[in-house]
């Protein structure tokens, strides 16, 4: 395959050879490696940030498990690595050698394009001056000897973590991605030295006070059925694998941060790259309070000018943490001589540049940009008067404000399109600049001319960037006691959810947990294209089938078998896309606007048609809109915050679920014959939930809601194995000796009421969730 150039971060990078399989056993391609990394680049990077890396590489992949790949482990920063990647130099035997450092999902691009899956770290980071500073963490690396495995590493994190917390540490748990469990924890003022004595102190006590279980010695023979608490990786000529790092084994498995619940739970398993973007996206970064604060104050010299006592601006006292969104303002400051103040976000600061004759008109001619200190993200929102003798005295308001994206970002060069507010100062219109250092402080603004959507879509043929994925934001179930003006309320529609994404002449559908549904609707496609006005466009909304509120087992069969899909389009049971959100339209990115614009928006682009529809929106009273929608006979209904932001992944309270039918989500583990005609197919299916332990406890059965091609299609999909795919608990003893146990499946009930005991009291099946995973089950509801 011929090289292709992508743009990654406002770096231009060349790429090859994107379809070729690493991991044979599982089919990921050099494609699906970078694809990870780009979306879990905001949680992996503070982890790896200043810390020379070193890498495993798998050029030619890593082969199946029963001939493993050859493998090449790198130090050195390869030759002909691009220039923008930074280094620093580490002295060995035979010389320096200069390591790389990744900073931006750019570098983790070019990693995955050198196949280099697995990369490794110390626990100390390059201060600012390039020189090595003390080990910020302390890591122990809890490896299973012959015998032993990851239950009895569980039982060993856990006595280690009662330890650490008499020592005052606050200890996190990492599956490794290979065989065993790493535990982290921060350190102050340690020096490396210090930090491996510590850590060998800490297995030498877990060793006397567990013999029988716990070794530190690396000797193999004395590590047999127990596990090796490993200290030395604490040394400051050590590495350990990075956390969200990617593994050389035969499934693309990672070095996954896990919580304390896991740990404590039976059935605990290494975890692959998919289900770690799921748990990102729903949980995101179980290991931010490892994440150390960055090494240069970038408010310092902001602070300096400024006293909080003289002026109204925002003057945060700590550093700015890194962040990695795109807003950008622009101020109209008239201080001693009018100008404007061009601010954009990057690296958890607005980087500023004074503009005296503001934002040019045309190509024509450029304007003079002064590079001016880092602001504070706060200062986004500022406007008001800094007293007179203070430092920028004068009045300053927001002229324009909203999301940028990104051409280029060099050290010397900022191309960035900048989208503004409808009213905003730039007219309402993408405007793209470039602004290009001269020098030192001095740089140039100039206005470039923005591409057409043809042009757009010819570049991304040729190759771009993995495009992001989002995952919905979701509705919590608080009480809406406090709902009252500047909320709105929506049905809670009975179907599937689903992202929408229109790219050109493409459309996808994706359900709540990632999942393609493009060929399961594939009627909807043209509908869908002629219905959105925008060139690209991400939306949220619900596969509905029927009418009224929705036939949710109308939709059953549109995954999995294909004839069964077809057989649901042909029964004469049409399915609506009910549109609720725009989170994206033409590039331009609308999470942080409210929901009120986000509507205006959705309103905007999309011509509503019998396949397309937007949900209605009701206001008023809590009380009075709950009863009247119960009379209707709907599932539900989900009030909605106007002034909320969208928060992918995020069960949030700005929105907020009510639900007439009681429904839930559960595990089916197996089933029990049936008599006369249903011998054929079964009687009943077993159910589970997860318990408060985190494993699968016994929900009960059911047997009513289906009908004869239900029984059939469910029978087929779900073959029959020796043994559950997770363990269950509480299975009564009539149940266990007559039920056949199956591959765990997600499905959906309705329900009355939970027994005692704890199993549904009259369920009746609504369907499978071929959307929905086993880690998307909650525990029972209450009674």
């Amino acid at each position: 395959m011929a090289e292709q150039s992508v743009r990654v971060g406002g770096r231009t990078l060349g790429v090859s050879n994107l379809d070729k399989v690493l991991y044979p056993d599982a089919g990921t391609t050099k494609a699906d490696v970078m694809a990870y990394l780009q979306e879990v680049a905001p949680v992996m990077l503070p982890h790896v940030r200043d810390r020379p890396v070193t890498r495993k590489r798998w050029v030619h992949g890593v082969g199946p498990a029963s001939d493993p790949g050859e493998v090449f482990f790198v130090k050195a920063l390869e030759q002909g690595a691009p220039s923008w990647i930074p280094r620093r130099p580490i002295e060995h035997k035979e010389g320096p050698k200069e390591y790389p450092l990744v900073e931006d999902a750019a570098t983790l691009a070019w990693l995955a394009q050198m196949a280099a899956l697995e990369l490794h770290v110390p626990q100390w980071r390059f201060g600012p001056d390039a020189a090595r500073r003390d080990p910020d963490r302390l890591v122990l690396d809890l490896d299973p000897g012959d015998g032993a495995g990851l239950p009895e590493c569980q039982e060993v994190a856990l006595l280690a973590k009662d330890l650490l917390e008499d020592m005052g540490m606050r200890p996190l748990p990492v599956t490794s991605g290979s065989k065993g469990i790493h535990l982290y924890a921060r350190i102050d003022a340690l020096t490396a030295e210090k930090a491996s004595a510590l850590a060998k102190a800490i297995a030498l006590s877990l060793e006397e006070l567990h013999p029988d279980l716990v070794v530190s010695s690396q000797r193999k023979a004395s590590r047999v059925g127990k596990v090796l608490v490993d200290w030395s990786q604490n040394s400051g000529a050590k590495t350990t694998v990075a956390p969200y790092s990617l593994r050389g084994r035969p499934q693309p498995t990672v070095a996954a941060p896990r919580t304390w619940h896991e740990i404590e739970s039976d059935g605990l398993a290494q975890l692959t790259y998919l289900e770690v973007l799921e748990r990102v996206a729903r949980d995101g970064d179980l290991l931010a309070a490892l994440a150390p604060p960055p090494m240069v104050d970038r408010l310092a010299v902001y602070r300096q000018k400024r006293s909080a006592d003289k002026t109204p601006e925002p003057i945060p006292e700590d550093a700015p943490q890194p962040t990695y969104g795109r807003s950008f303002v622009i101020h109209e400051h008239h201080a001693s001589s009018l100008h404007w103040d061009l601010r954009l976000e990057h690296d958890g600061v607005l980087m500023s540049w004074a503009i005296p004759k503001g934002i040019p008109t045309s190509g024509a001619k450029d304007r003079l940009a002064v590079r001016t200190e880092d602001h504070p993200l706060e200062y986004g929102r500022f406007e008001g008067v800094i007293p007179k003798g203070e430092y920028g005295a004068g009045e300053i308001r927001i002229w324009d404000a909203g999301d940028y994206t990104v051409k280029d970002w060099d050290p010397g060069l900022k191309a960035v399109t900048l989208h503004g507010r409808a009213d905003g100062g730039l007219g309402g219109s993408p405007v793209r600049i470039a602004l290009v250092q001269t020098d030192g402080d001095q740089w140039l603004c100039h206005r470039m001319q923005l591409p057409t959507a043809s042009a757009e879509r010819q570049s991304r043929s040729r190759g771009a960037a993995v495009p992001r994925t989002l995952t919905p934001m979701l509705a919590s179930t608080r009480t809406l006691t406090d709902v009252g003006d500047g909320w709105v309320f929506e049905p809670k529609w009975d179907g599937w959810r689903a992202l929408v994404t229109v790219d050109g002449d493409e459309v996808r559908l994706q359900s709540r947990s990632g999942q393609s549904l493009t060929d399961g609707f594939s009627e909807l496609l043209a509908p869908i294209r002629q219905a959105v006005t925008a060139e690209r466009a991400t939306l949220d909304g619900e596969l509905v089938a029927g009418s009224g509120g929705g036939d949710f087992s109308s939709l059953q069969g549109r995954l999995g078998d294909p004839r069964a899909r077809g057989r649901a389009v042909d029964r004469g049971e049409p399915v609506t896309l009910v549109l609720f959100d725009a989170l994206e339209v033409d590039g331009r990115s609308l999470l942080r606007k409210p929901l009120s614009e986000r509507r205006e928006e959705l309103e905007r682009v999309v011509v509503v048609s019998p396949q397309v529809a937007i949900t209605e929106q009701l206001t008023g009273r809590a009380s009075a809109i709950v009863e009247a929608s119960q009379r209707l006979g709907i599932e539900g209904l989900v009030a909605k915050r106007l002034s909320s932001a969208y928060q992918p992944g995020v069960r949030s309270d700005d929105w907020r679920k009510v639900v007439h039918v009681r429904t839930h989500e559960v595990a089916v583990v197996g089933w029990l014959p049936g008599e006369g005609s249903l011998g054929r197919t079964f009687g009943s299916l077993v159910l589970a939930a997860p318990s408060a332990s985190g494993g699968l406890r016994y929900a009960g059965r059911v047997g009513t809601g289906f009908s004869a091609r239900d029984r059939a299609a469910i029978r087929d999909r779900l073959p029959d194995q020796s043994r559950a795919s997770r363990a269950v608990d509480g299975v009564p003893a009539d149940v266990a000796e007559r039920m056949t146990w199956m591959r765990a499946a997600v499905g959906e009930v309705r329900f009355t009421t939970v027994t005692e005991a704890g199993a549904f009291r009259q369920p009746v099946w609504r369907g499978l969730r071929p959307d929905k995973a086993l880690d998307d089950l909650t525990p029972l509801p209450e009674r």
